[in-house]
């Protein structure tokens, strides 16, 4: 599970440049940007915040997410 202080100051990598970039927890394994949808997912309690990686899943519907996200 990541940690409530790592989340409050995580933000998207693709965003928070020129807006806030603010990422919600969404079923303990992703975290969701609310400026542009990238979804990041959490592999081993360790969020992938890569850009790519939000890339690949930002026209993924959040409920379609699969749980838990794939490794690689």
């Amino acid at each position: 599970m990541v940690s409530t202080e790592l989340l409050e100051i995580l933000r998207c990598p693709n965003c928070v440049r020129e807006k806030q970039g603010l990422l919600v927890l969404h079923k303990d394994s992703w975290l969701v940007c609310q400026d542009c949808s990238r979804k990041y997912p959490i592999v081993d309690d360790i969020p992938v915040m890569l850009i790519d990686e939000g890339d690949k899943w930002v026209n993924t519907a959040q409920d379609a997410l699969p749980v838990p996200p794939p490794s690689k």
